[in-house]
């Protein structure tokens, strides 16, 4: 009897902790690119192949198209969706075994808020800790929700105006919620209680450009960043990873403190930092540069860059740092694999599928010695993580795509304009 007390507690002290602590737990992708933000996932069992009639183990209708990446926690896959013929702006709840629909909430949003062609409203991909789901839905507001999709919460952080809207999606770690607000001419990074929505801190950052025509200009000033923080332990030290216009930054992720700073960056900014151990890589975007720093210190550490390229091709997905490299698809659909420590481009191969177009948007998922990255055609790409470039496989759902995928406990879920995909080997 003593026996199976100790046993009992012993399994609610673990079921305790996986609830409080989602990195512990790899089968959840709890946030945009995963537990860590990096993209990297524990998963060493994903499909290599699939297709319409291939590995599938269902698929459900969208109500509209949407670039916004599915998070899974245990049972239930959650995707944001912008329903444009309603003005709403909802998150949505779906049964991982079948597709279901659980439940639907949102807001409806007349207000006019101007975005790009290619990037419908919503596409700011959720988070959650397991027992509260928190979406970004850009001038309407930070909405949090629990898993039966009751509201308990709503912050209005007021208006986010952007010729190209917004894309950055909120983080949580520990009992902070991370949201790099913007672009725009109001831009912060601000952390609220996840709890209460509360703000504990915000960092303002000096104001960007809406990205209109002004009067007298010649052009638009095209300023803004559209990455999300990453929460990173440098050395010991937490520290909140952000790339802005023309520098990446760190910040004290209690106080919004700024830790260092470092120079390299061109006004546009897509892409979220990687970094491994004490090095952290930032790219840009449009005519981009791109930078490696040792994140060492504190202040303006621009001087302890590893490398920086002055200009490369446009990125809007993010890469993956595997080893000692560091690989990336870029927009027009060129993979690239990079010397971390260097910056030398090792090789670069252009990826094309019976699907079009071929550029991309996709950030890069590593799962083992894979990577896995999506194009606009609804083309996935697995490749080799080698210094030696081995294309894998190439698997088309002939959908468009804009999202990434998002892989849990064996299974990838695809988000395309129209469904809802979930890959998976009959029978796990």
């Amino acid at each position: 009897m003593k026996q199976k007390r100790l046993t009992l507690f012993v399994a609610a002290c673990m079921a305790a902790t996986f609830c409080l602590c989602p990195n512990l737990y790899p089968a959840n992708w709890p946030q945009w690119r995963g537990p860590q933000g990096t993209g990297i996932a524990e998963e060493r069992n994903l499909p290599l192949h699939w297709g319409t009639n291939e590995n599938v183990l269902w698929k459900v209708p969208l109500p509209e198209r949407g670039n916004s990446t599915p998070i899974i926690w245990a049972d239930k896959v959650f995707v944001t969706q912008a329903i444009e013929s309603q003005k709403r702006r909802t998150l949505m709840c779906f049964d991982r075994s079948n597709g279901k629909l659980f439940w639907e909430q949102g807001i409806t949003f007349r207000e006019k808020e101007p975005t790009h062609e290619t990037n419908p409203n919503c596409s700011a991909s959720p988070a959650t800790d397991g027992q509260r789901v928190i979406a970004w839905f850009g001038s309407a507001g930070l909405y949090c929700y629990d898993f039966t999709g009751k509201k308990l919460w709503h912050r209005d952080l007021g208006r986010q105006f952007h010729i190209w809207g917004n894309g950055t999606s909120p983080v949580i770690h520990g009992d902070l919620c991370y949201l790099n607000f913007g672009p725009g001419e109001r831009s912060f990074l601000i952390a609220v209680d996840k709890r209460t929505g509360q703000t504990v801190w915000q960092h303002d950052e000096p104001g960007g450009d809406s990205g209109e025509k002004k009067p007298g200009q010649d052009k638009a000033a095209w300023i803004g960043s559209w990455s999300t923080p990453v929460v990173a332990d440098i050395k010991g030290r937490e520290e909140v990873l952000l790339s802005l216009p023309k520098r990446v930054a760190a910040f004290d992720p209690k106080s919004g403190k700024e830790i260092w700073t470092c120079a390299g960056l061109n006004p546009l900014v897509y892409t979220s930092v990687l970094y491994s151990g004490d090095i952290v890589v930032s790219m840009g975007g449009f005519n981009g540069m791109a930078l490696a720093v040792k994140a060492e210190g504190n202040g303006d550490i621009t001087s302890q860059r590893l490398w920086h390229h002055p200009k490369t091709k446009q990125r809007i997905g993010s890469g993956v740092i595997a080893g000692e490299h560091i690989y990336i698809l870029n927009d027009p659909g060129v993979a690239e694999c990079v010397e971390l420590k260097t910056g030398k481009v090792v090789w670069e191969n252009r990826l094309k599928g019976p699907a079009t177009p071929s550029d991309s948007w996709s950030s890069m998922v590593l799962a083992g010695d894979r990577i896995y990255v999506v194009n606009k055609g609804g083309d996935s790409f697995v490749l080799k993580a080698s210094p030696n470039f081995e294309l894998l496989a190439t698997n088309s759902l002939f959908e468009n795509s804009l999202a990434s995928v998002a892989p849990s406990d064996g299974q990838i879920f695809i988000r395309t304009y129209k469904h809802l995909w979930c890959i998976g080997k009959r029978g796990m």
